[in-house]
């Protein structure tokens, strides 16, 4: 693994002997893109957390599908920024065709983690599209979201999915005003949906609009078709998702 792949928790690093080394601690990031595995080394505690989330939502976005967070080579004296780990886990769970493993997560598993295994397989299903902030990109995300609620078998999502989605991309073509990435993935009988941009400017959902005002609908249109959405804040932008599940749809049509 080459020096430049490796993330400090802190800005200030040194050299030594080729090698990258914390100068005033502590917890090295370590991405290795041949078997889709991110090795922590040092020791993290709550002033290191938040540069090791960025890094680890980073990579997610990055690199679609499961990436393993290997923690034998770290030191976590507080318990409860072991929790930040776990919170982390948990955002990108609705992300598309994202999956943050920890190991150790707790008691052994049957197999042992290799971190130096075969790259992980693609997603079984992926779809996505970079989007300049325009109009126009509302209408070729619903054709993206067509084509995959199509190809997997959940026609019935194609329209709650396609309201959801201009309102993601509008958003950004309105307040970020910047390119973005649609992405969207099946799980189950769900699908997942998110927008990524380059704006830190996050949605704020208060609730249904006065009958009266202008706009102001589009956050409440996500949250009536969508069974969970929400946004992830990135180092340089955002993540903005929503989960739509056929069986919704199925009652609410009955």
């Amino acid at each position: 693994m080459s020096p430049v792949d490796r993330t400090d928790a802190r800005t200030a690093t040194g050299v030594h002997n080729g090698t990258i080394m914390p100068t005033d601690a502590r917890c090295l990031v370590e991405p290795d893109e041949s078997s889709a595995t991110v090795r922590l080394t040092g020791v993290l505690d709550r002033a290191g957390a938040e540069a090791v989330r960025d890094a680890l939502l980073a990579q997610c976005w990055q690199r679609p599908g499961p990436v393993r967070v290997d923690l034998s080579g770290v030191r976590i004296p507080d318990p409860g920024v072991r929790d930040v780990l776990d919170e982390i886990r948990a955002e990108v769970a609705d992300w598309p065709a994202a999956e943050l493993l920890l190991d150790p997560a707790g008691p052994p598993s049957p197999e042992p983690f290799d971190p130096a295994g075969p790259p992980s397989p693609e997603p079984p299903g992926l779809l996505d599209a970079d989007l300049p902030p325009v109009a126009e990109s509302a209408r070729r995300a619903r054709a993206l979201v067509i084509d995959g609620c199509v190809r997997w078998g959940l026609p019935e999502l194609a329209e709650p999915a396609c309201i959801a989605v201009t309102e993601m991309v509008n958003n950004v073509v309105a307040h970020a005003a910047t390119p973005m990435t649609l992405r969207l993935a099946p799980r189950g009988g769900a699908l997942h949906v998110a927008v990524r941009d380059h704006s830190a400017g996050r949605p704020a959902f208060a609730g249904p609009a006065p009958v009266d005002s202008v706009g102001g609908r589009g956050l409440l249109l996500i949250d009536t078709v969508a069974r969970r959405w929400g946004s992830t804040a990135l180092p340089d932008g955002k993540v903005v998702w929503c989960v739509l599940y056929a069986e919704d749809e199925a009652a609410f049509r009955n």
